[in-house]
């Protein structure tokens, strides 16, 4: 992200802004940006008298400012954390009276997390336009660029990754990025001399089978390896907690969905380079291979029925018709209906 990389360059310069506003449905940023601030900012030494931390739920926006315009205690600034910042939505706009005097040797930082301003209101158009303030925006990632992500993080962390690994990491721990450092944080202790991150060590230290999981599933029947498939099932009958069908379901959705927006657009496009394909379905170049291949072996009529059993599937697991089925017997069914 251009935006969080300009910010963090001018952190590290000691650039500070009286006001940090940080909001958004992402918040691995956000926390973050706040613990370079605080990491930073004032020293270990001062924090127990210049660095302030507030709560949404406890206080109001008039004590925020009033806690804001006192001056430091035997030291250059004052820091000023306010978390679950989004309690005071009701509320926030009051904020806008704090730039009619903003104290400059303090530091204000709201943790706005799951919500953003409205940006038609006063206090966003306040923000952006002050000298003072600095309005950070953090977004959720799309699903197709979480590879991506986790790839950049492990490089940055001068790593590398065999391509099953992140795709595991991706399939087990979805979009959360802050449970995606984490857990690659457990992986960085363990790790050998050679710095690579294999499917091995994700299978150790995260509880991800390399062999069994969802990934390999969609993999079985994106080849039409049938044996696999229906091991993989048995495999997750005797492990339903750890594999449970709605996960399952979703991501073959997600699956054949994707699929059936391939054909579309290499009906639409003969000839479309893979760069083109993958931005247009919303998947990374190294997973268009399973979709280039899953387009020869279901025709586009046999992509739109596996999607009505899929959906089938999905309304029996939630009692519709179901007849007391189980689990393990809806995805035997299914896997059935999807290879027939």
């Amino acid at each position: 992200m251009n935006e969080l990389k300009k910010m963090l360059t001018f952190l590290k310069k000691g650039d500070y802004k009286p006001v940090y506003f940080l909001m958004g449905d992402e918040p691995f940023y956000i926390d973050h940006i706040t613990n370079f601030i605080s990491n930073h900012v004032i020293s270990e030494d001062e924090k127990d008298f210049n660095q302030i931390v507030l709560y949404g739920k406890d206080v109001n926006v008039n004590e925020i400012m009033s806690q804001a315009r006192q001056y430091p205690f035997m030291g250059e600034r004052m820091l000023v954390i306010v978390k679950e910042a989004q309690d005071l939505s009701r509320s926030i706009e009051q904020f806008s009276e704090y730039f009619k005097s903003v104290q400059p040797t303090t530091i204000l930082v709201f943790c706005y997390k799951y919500k953003s301003l409205d940006k038609r209101k006063a206090l966003y158009k306040t923000l952006e336009k002050s000298e003072f303030a600095e309005i950070f925006e953090s977004n959720k990632l799309k699903d197709y660029q979480i590879e991506t992500w986790v790839k950049s993080y492990i490089n940055e962390q001068n790593l590398e990754a065999e391509p099953k690994a992140i795709s595991m990491i991706v399939e087990f721990l979805g979009n959360d990025l802050s449970k995606i450092v984490n857990e690659l944080e457990k992986i960085k202790i363990v790790l050998k001399e050679n710095k690579v991150i294999t499917a091995d060590l994700i299978e150790e230290n995260i509880g991800i089978s390399k062999e069994y999981n969802n990934f390999e599933l969609i993999n079985a029947i994106a080849y039409r390896n049938e044996p696999k498939a229906f091991n993989i099932a048995k495999y997750f009958a005797l492990n339903t907690k750890n594999n449970p069908f709605v996960v399952t379901i979703a991501l073959l959705y997600n699956f054949f969905s994707k699929l059936l927006q391939y054909h579309g657009v290499v009906y639409k496009n003969a000839g479309a380079n893979p760069v083109d394909i993958s931005k247009s379905i919303g998947v990374n170049q190294y997973g268009l291979k399973d979709y280039q291949a899953a387009s020869k072996l279901y025709p586009m009529r046999k992509v739109s029925e596996n999607i009505a059993a899929i959906r089938e599937a999905d309304l029996k697991s939630k009692g519709v018709n179901a007849n007391a089925m189980s689990h393990d017997d809806l995805l035997k069914e299914l896997l059935i209906k999807l290879f027939r």
